[in-house]
């Protein structure tokens, strides 16, 4: 692997997509994935040059530049698909298709949590895993202010009425915290 993105530094891609399981073949998306490609990018050298990952976006431009930063990169597998994650079906991945779904520095911009959380579970697989990963609530001249954080525990009691199994509760960094859900 020869992955040279930057992107958030704070969060190691590789050390946390080894820890949900990725392996080769998996079915991927990281809703809300960012211009730089951080996860997504090595999300698709893992599953390998013969399977589809999607980086999933509101903003078209971050699309385009995912896309850009991954060919710069020999990654030729990324589908980028345009989606507002806060509209239930809106996201056009067909439903229970997934292995994992990466939910990675998001909530914190949403008073939606409910509806992202949803959408990503229809898009799994049963027995498909979520990672969530979002900013704790260290306070740190960087980052969201932390009125805009969405707690662990809260992300906890969502997933929880939605009937996901948690199976890891992890820090992902030293401002984050990163959960993985079982469908």
């Amino acid at each position: 692997m020869v992955y040279i993105s930057g992107g958030n530094e704070l969060l190691n891609p590789t050390t946390i997509l080894s820890r949900i399981g990725i392996k080769t073949g998996a079915k991927i998306a990281d809703l809300g994935c960012g211009s730089s490609g951080h996860f997504i990018i090595p999300a698709a050298y893992l599953v390998g040059s013969q399977t589809t990952v999607y980086a999933v976006d509101i903003l078209k431009s971050v699309l385009r530049s995912v896309v850009s930063v991954a060919r710069l990169e020999g990654v030729n597998n990324i589908k980028p698909v345009w989606s507002n994650l806060e509209i239930f079906g809106a996201t056009k991945i067909k439903s229970n298709s997934l292995d994992f779904v990466l939910l990675i520095n998001n909530l914190f911009q949403t008073k939606k949590i409910e509806n992202i959380i949803k959408e990503a579970i229809r898009l799994l697989k049963p027995e498909g895993k979520l990672l969530i990963i979002d900013w704790n609530q260290t306070p740190t001249s960087f980052g969201p202010p932390l009125s805009d954080r969405v707690k662990a525990e809260a992300v906890k009691k969502v997933t929880k009425n939605l009937n996901l199994k948690l199976i890891d509760d992890f820090a992902a960094g030293t401002y984050h915290y990163g959960l993985i859900f079982e469908k």
